[in-house]
């Protein structure tokens, strides 16, 4: 993991870790079409703001559109994926870190 360098997360899914606060972090994540997010859950509390494109998430069973200017929240704990409906990006944050992405 390298801080403020584009990785590959999935197939057609790339992300970009900011450098974290004490409590809280920011990743851009950057979707081709049709590329998806598994269905996973952890327990931090999310944020998602959609920066461009549009995508149709999963939140503990509930399907939620998300297109350029909307947000969601994700609490913690709850299952949840994404699939890319168009070529999209999102800034992300998570409180606390993600300690399993900063290793």
């Amino acid at each position: 993991m390298s801080l403020n360098q584009w990785e590959q997360a999935d197939p057609g899914v790339v992300r970009k870790i900011h450098q974290p606060g004490k409590d809280m972090m920011m990743m851009e994540v950057a979707f081709d079409a049709g590329a998806e997010g598994a269905m996973h859950h952890h327990p931090h509390e999310q944020l998602t703001y959609c920066l461009e494109g549009k995508l149709v998430f999963q939140v503990d069973g509930e399907e939620k559109v998300v297109q350029k200017g909307d947000s969601l929240h994700i609490p913690s704990n709850v299952a949840h994926g994404v699939k890319a409906l168009e070529s999209s990006k999102l800034l992300d944050i998570f409180t606390p870190l993600r300690e399993d992405l900063l290793k």
